[in-house]
């Protein structure tokens, strides 16, 4: 008997739909599976043996062959295992096929016949859905996740015995229903706060542009500036996601298997903060079995370089596309995705070995040259990336007892939000543009028109200071964020000061 079903395999961080197809036929003993499939799904044959028998089942004795079409496409890991048993099932007539009708399946079987959660059910119910499929039949801890996505049904299942009985119309399962969002989440409350920093006005005031205009920044500072404890505050002044920038985020850390969240969409931007002996691979995605990095785990969120000079040279280098881009594309000799990068990159590092150059206390005891060659270790082209370039100078422990605590994060925030709405109204048009950040040379001509003074003083710092053009764009994307967080319309001789006043690390007495 001949039977055909639904499942999804996933593609960089969308789903592709696969039909299962099953054939019971004479002329051979065992289960044959074709239509590329890694080690993973072929391994499904011992795992659904066992939980046939374990489930009250059995394997029939004639040959079994399933295809999974599109057979040019590779099918990778454990989701298939469930399509196929109830495919196998059906097609031995022990489920009635037309109860396959308008379903997808995803579920790993384990040997007493559990199914246990697999990864990226949220790209797997939009693919469902596009499809026109009615259905989607997958673990129950995987259903808040999927029931997010609307138009289909999500039917969360915890073994093989109770799929055949709803399948069979012995057991009513209720479609499930999207989580209550965490209240702390809801309410856009934080552990953490910019309140609970003293002091580093300056710095707080450099975070709050880069945040208002998506900007990438680096701060430099001597160890116990502050500098970790103000990156890790970055999250709670960003504008609250939108539903749409909370599905994608979703759906990336969906295929990473790191999704579980109580309401099913993240609600939160991402914060990541990877070690420096982080690999390349780690960083950009990649791997035998294609996977997002953290720079995708990042999109739409902040992701923290601690300790910037000591990641490796090569890992710093493939930041460089996705900081353009706004993407990450991977090709590997068997596979070729592309996944989402637009976050906002905050780096912090020591000024020199020691870490007490520019110290306002302490003596520096690294030469010029040393100093120079400790900052080389970051290049020109990733420095020229970056938006704002800002120094942390240590509060003194003395005059810590005597400060006040510093202004909530929701006030900062509030002023980050309405800088940002001026920036969508401004980009309404422009397909994916909506922040200054990401404005290209015909946006900034058109945006950030300078008057003969600002136009002046920005050509004497591109003089005296050597500064590259790409630097020249990121002064008057900076600037143009300065304008908008005061509404002003233009851009002053005041905001290219302030912008150019970011830009330490252009200067040349740097190290000298």
């Amino acid at each position: 008997m001949f039977v055909r079903t639904y499942a999804g395999a996933v593609v960089g961080i969308d789903a592709v739909g696969v039909t299962v197809e099953v054939n019971i036929a004479g002329g051979g003993l065992g289960l044959f599976l074709v239509g590329l499939p890694d080690n993973a799904v072929k391994e499904s044959e011992q795992r659904i043996r066992a939980a046939f028998g374990n489930s009250g089942e059995r394997m029939s004795g004639r040959k079994v062959v399933v295809n999974l079409a599109p057979a040019d496409l590779r099918k990778e890991g454990a989701a298939f295992d469930l399509p196929i048993a109830v495919g196998i099932l059906a097609a031995m007539e022990r489920v009635d096929a037309a109860a396959l009708a308008g379903t997808m399946f995803a579920g790993e079987l384990s040997l007493d016949g559990t199914v246990n959660p697999v990864r990226g059910v949220l790209p797997m119910a939009v693919c469902a859905r596009k499809m026109g499929l009615r259905r989607l039949v997958l673990p129950a801890a995987n259903a808040a996740e999927a029931a997010v996505v609307e138009g289909i049904e999500v039917i969360p299942v915890g073994s093989l015995s109770q799929t055949l009985a709803w399948l069979r119309g012995e057991e009513p399962i209720a479609p499930a229903q999207p989580g209550a969002p965490d209240p702390e989440e809801a309410a856009g409350r934080y552990a953490e706060d910019f309140a609970d920093v003293r002091g580093q006005e300056t710095v707080k005031r450099a975070l709050e542009i880069a945040a208002a205009g998506g900007h990438n920044v680096l701060l430099i500072g001597a160890p116990g500036s502050g500098k970790t404890m103000l990156a890790r505050r970055m999250p709670t002044i960003l504008p609250p996601l939108s539903h749409e920038e909370a599905l994608e985020t979703t759906k990336i850390h969906s295929v990473a298997g790191m999704a579980g969240v109580a309401g099913g969409l993240m609600t939160r931007r991402p914060f990541r903060s990877p070690h420096h002996i982080a690999s390349q691979v780690a960083l950009v995605g990649g791997g035998q079995s294609p996977c997002p990095g953290e720079v995708s785990l990042a999109h739409n969120g902040v992701l923290f370089l601690d300790e910037l000079p000591e990641f490796g040279r090569n890992a710093l280098e493939v930041l460089r596309q996705p900081l353009e881009d706004k993407r990450i594309v991977v090709a590997r000799a068997k596979y070729r995705v592309e996944y989402p990068a637009n976050f906002m990159l905050v780096a912090a590092m020591n000024p020199c070995p020691c870490g007490n150059y520019n110290h306002p206390a302490k003596e520096c005891t690294c030469s010029p040259g040393t100093v120079r060659r400790y900052m080389a270790r970051v290049s020109e082209p990733l420095l020229d990336r970056i938006d704002l370039h800002v120094e942390v100078t240590p509060v003194a422990p003395a005059a810590l007892s005597g400060m006040k605590p510093g202004e909530s994060s929701a006030a900062v925030r509030e002023r980050v939000v309405r800088a940002r709405r001026i920036q969508s109204e401004r980009f309404r048009d422009v397909p994916g543009v909506h922040a200054n950040a990401m404005m290209n040379p015909a946006l900034l001509h058109e945006y950030c028109r300078l008057d003969p003074a600002a136009a002046t003083l920005l050509e004497r710092a591109m003089e005296r200071l050597a500064l590259s053009a790409r630097a020249y764009d990121r002064i008057l994307k900076v600037a143009r964020t300065i304008a908008d967080l005061a509404g002003r319309a233009d851009v002053a001789a005041s905001d290219i000061a302030e912008a150019i006043g970011y830009r330490s690390l252009d200067r040349g007495s740097w190290g000298s």
